[in-house]
């Protein structure tokens, strides 16, 4: 927001107006956060209920937070880095894909013959970290940043990122080991990211993940595993075709953006 909310939308918001869309809202909040002017017509707009409600309150953290011994200090800029780019329920799915590409690189390193099995489960690989990164399920905290206006979209991308800045690197080590292609390897796994976070906007980035997972699966990893050769969707030529529809999905995706801000009530 460049302009100050006018009277009307700080006493809308003071009221929690259930008229008022969550856009407006972030964006007022977004505004307070930074000017004292605003902050004190908001505080102007708010009822005397209110007021003795917000004293009651004050009276009592004030209370308690005397009787309490100070916390032990901590560093702040990992806590927030570590919040804001990762949660722990994470690192189980994390753990579990670096173990599957291990086991996959391994099997093909021991049956002759077969195609490329990193190569064909590498679009899959962040995936379920992916599914997990904003799920009231996976996160202890969800709550708190649904009712957030500001965090759904930033948590997730921000999360993904990180998801992405994990696996990425185990892709490449382990294609490294194989011999497969770092274009088909990471091209397909971007794309599949990016889908991911499109299809999310519309039924849940949980479901998105599992269903790109489960279609996948069936049409290309066990038909090319029952016939022994690598499909032609991964063939040398496709690398370019991988770069394109990476690109037009991401694009995509961010002009899909006013979809993030529902994510809560999918997931």
């Amino acid at each position: 927001m460049t302009t100050h909310p006018n009277l009307t939308q700080i006493d809308r918001y003071a009221t929690g107006d259930p008229g008022l869309d969550e856009a407006s809202v972030w964006a007022i909040e977004v505004h307070l956060e930074d000017c004292a002017d605003c902050r004190a017509r908001l505080a102007g707009s708010t009822t005397a209920e209110s007021r003795a409600v917000i004293d009651l309150v004050a009276t009592a953290l004030d209370r308690e937070i005397a009787a309490t011994p100070a916390p032990a200090r901590r560093s702040r800029s990992w806590s927030v880095a570590r919040h804001r780019w990762f949660v722990g329920t994470l690192l189980p799915w994390l753990v579990m894909t670096v173990t599957v590409l291990g086991c996959a690189a391994l099997l093909g390193a021991l049956w002759v013959g077969l195609p490329s099995v990193v190569l064909l489960i590498a679009p899959l690989a962040p995936l379920p970290g992916v599914a997990v990164a904003w799920h009231r399920r996976a996160d202890p905290a969800w709550e708190l940043i649904a009712a957030t206006p500001a965090a759904g979209l930033t948590m997730l991308l921000r999360r993904t990122a990180a998801v992405l800045a994990f696996v990425i690197p185990a892709l490449a080590v382990v294609g490294a080991g194989t011999g497969a292609s770092m274009a088909l390897l990471l091209l397909p796994c971007l794309a599949f990211t990016a889908a991911t976070l499109l299809l999310g906007t519309l039924v849940g980035v949980r479901r998105a993940a599992l269903g790109l997972m489960t279609a996948w699966t069936l049409a290309v990893i066990a038909p090319s595993l029952l016939a022994a050769r690598m499909p032609v969707v991964l063939s040398a030529d496709s690398a370019r075709t991988w770069a394109l529809v990476t690109a037009v999905l991401t694009v995509v995706a961010l002009l899909r953006v006013d979809g993030f801000r529902r994510l809560s009530h999918r997931d």
